[in-house]
């Protein structure tokens, strides 16, 4: 298995709706490895195809990984069934080391297709329903801080100009 660059913000793939999955099979189940081995490696507890750089509609799971791990993967997804609301600290690979209180459905439905191309239906609640809203997400071009409070996304847009002007910065002086 092979860990994976993950995209962060800036990068515009992380901006594009994604294409659907057509063709199932080895090759499909080799990425979601690599994408698994790249999500715990980072670590997180989703990780969607855009943000390894590719315009694909799948994304793979797990809400357990520290525990005994439950992975999974949804080719295709769309939600359906949301009931309730969570609010709680939210982060993303593609947004390092940022985190802010992101309200989110209690309980919801995913359906789509697994990596065989079979259909596939999964109910989460709490966590796992917070994982699979974040995911699809990425998969329509959308962010977390795009669900955030006014008042946060301005705190977190500064703190991420900041630390590129400090990249940048440093970048210069080196040469």
């Amino acid at each position: 298995m092979t860990i994976l660059r993950i995209r962060t913000f800036g990068d515009p793939v992380l901006r594009e709706r994604c294409r659907d999955v057509e063709e199932f099979g080895p090759s499909l189940r080799r990425l979601y490895e690599d994408m698994l081995e790249t999500m715990y490696d980072a670590p997180g507890v989703g990780l969607a195809a855009p943000q390894i750089g590719l315009s694909l509609r799948l994304f793979g799971f797990d809400p357990s990984p520290n525990e005994e791990r439950r992975p999974g993967a949804v080719a295709n997804p769309e939600l359906s069934d949301a009931d309730g609301e969570q609010t709680d600290e939210e982060g993303c690979l593609s947004v390092p080391n940022v985190w802010s209180p992101t309200t989110r459905a209690m309980s919801i439905r995913v359906t789509g297709q697994d990596l065989d191309g079979e259909p596939i239906s999964l109910g989460g609640e709490g966590l796992e329903a917070r994982i699979f809203q974040h995911e699809v997400d990425h998969l329509n071009a959308t962010l977390f801080i795009d669900r955030i409070s006014d008042e946060d996304r301005r705190r977190v847009m500064a703190e991420l100009r900041e630390r590129e002007m400090a990249r940048h910065g440093r970048w210069r002086r080196r040469q």
